[in-house]
């Protein structure tokens, strides 16, 4: 038989992974695909750069269109990330009836609804495992394996660069900001980690999964997104103490009001496996009625695991090539039309603990005007923590953990107890997940 012609758009760290990873592994791949699997064409910046693969045998070009309008090539592997190129590209393949593999998030998450279905009405596919979790398999785990389940919620820590951050602050007690120049020496984290450290890559990420695991149509717009900017060592210690860890957490769960989509830092108790996932390293937990919950760990970047995931995406297009589109997994896990489009629960409603961390005069009666600000809002508290007041000083930090609560009624104590004239400047407010399942 044939090989599947592949051509590839970006011939980066991916992409010369990709390369790399056919190449010693190509005789084991074609055993799985059914024949084999060749890198025919690759579109590239500069043709004359040096790269980390061998391009012999590859038909070099600095125009995109070459590859995705060659006759000769049966699936187009978008690898250059961003959103209005790729999207164009994506589209302009897909009009060809060409079959896609991308690893591009943003484009899936902001644009996939549409992506899918215009692949749908050409009869090919577009695979995106790679988008999620680097070499994690996640997304056949959640829509295949999986799919005897019910899917009650998913958690994961999904962005390697925030994971590494918090991970440096509590193994070595530094500051955010000198962790994130080391990321940025290391190559963890861009010159601009603005996506990283703000939770937009994390955020891209769980919409799909959300999606997948829900089957509702993608809505990146109505996640809630918080970053880890804010995160300082005293709160990572104060969390290890109360038997927490602060982790980046993408959060999908299903609920009688719809489903919540979040990205914010959380904290874990400190004896959950998710807890314990540090450096760059990602994770997702899901939790399925049937099977209970399953921890799915790997790296999430870097050329040869992302590429894993590529190549696994390549390997099932070219099994369907000779099946009928009906017959194949649907993008999303679900069949198209039986896609629910199911609320996302406005962050106002979404019920959780918290850890709040607020500068307090120290003088007696402090701790109960807070206690009774809470109280009035319906919000109990699970423990309380007190410094004592260094030499000299007049406030200390005080340090509550509560019981889950509705977000807006934590939103109206906040205010007041900002507005009290014993409390200095903004609370610190951190959620708190459970996770019990795992």
């Amino acid at each position: 038989m044939k090989p599947a012609n592949v051509g590839l758009l970006g011939l980066g760290t991916v992409g010369g992974g990709t390369v790399n990873v056919l190449a010693r592994n190509g005789e084991e791949i074609s055993r799985r695909a059914g024949r084999a699997v060749r890198i025919a064409h690759a579109a590239v910046r500069d043709v004359a750069k040096p790269r980390i693969c061998d391009t012999s045998g590859i038909a070099l070009t600095t125009d995109p269109v070459d590859v995705v309008r060659n006759d000769g090539v049966d699936i187009v592997v978008e690898l250059i990330g961003g959103t209005e190129l790729a999207y164009e590209l994506v589209s302009e393949a897909i009009a060809q009836g060409k079959h896609v593999v991308t690893a591009n998030k943003a484009l899936i998450a902001l644009h996939g609804n549409e992506v899918f279905a215009a692949a749908r009405a050409k009869g090919v596919m577009v695979a995106f495992e790679a988008a999620v979790a680097g070499g994690i398999p996640i997304i056949k785990a959640i829509r295949e394996g999986l799919a005897g389940n019910r899917i009650e919620w998913l958690a994961g820590i999904i962005n390697g660069t925030a994971n590494f951050i918090l991970s440096e602050m509590r193994d070595k007690s530094r500051t955010f900001d000198d962790v994130l120049a080391e990321a940025q020496a290391l190559g963890f984290a861009e010159a601009d980690p603005a996506f990283d450290v703000q939770g937009i890559d994390a955020a891209h990420k769980l919409a799909i999964l959300g999606s997948v695991a829900f089957g509702k149509p993608l809505d990146f717009d109505a996640l809630y997104v918080e970053g880890i900017t804010a995160i300082t060592p005293l709160d990572i210690t104060f969390a290890e103490q109360l038997g927490y860890r602060i982790k980046h957490l993408g959060l999908a769960r299903r609920t009688g009001e719809g489903v919540e989509m979040r990205v914010h830092p959380t904290l874990i108790p400190e004896r959950r496996l998710l807890a314990n996932v540090n450096g760059v390293m990602n994770a997702v937990l899901v939790k399925g009625d049937a099977v209970g919950a399953t921890l799915h760990y790997g790296a999430g970047a870097g050329a040869e695991a992302t590429a894993s995931a590529v190549i696994a995406d390549l390997v099932d297009v070219v099994r369907a090539l000779s099946t009928a589109p009906g017959n194949r997994v649907p993008h999303l896990a679900f069949q198209a039309e039986q896609m629910a489009d199911v609320p996302v629960v406005p962050m106002a409603q979404t019920l959780t603990a918290y850890y709040l961390r607020m500068q307090a005069d120290d003088r007696p009666g402090v701790l109960a005007e807070v206690a009774s600000i809470l109280a009035s809002n319906g919000i109990s508290i699970e423990a309380v923590v007190q410094k004592e007041a260094k030499a000299g000083a007049s406030q200390v930090p005080l340090i509550m953990l509560t019981h889950p609560v509705r977000e807006g009624q934590m939103d109206d104590a906040l205010a007041r107890i900002e507005a009290s004239k014993h409390i200095s400047g903004a609370v610190m407010r951190l959620r708190v997940e459970a996770l019990d399942g795992d």
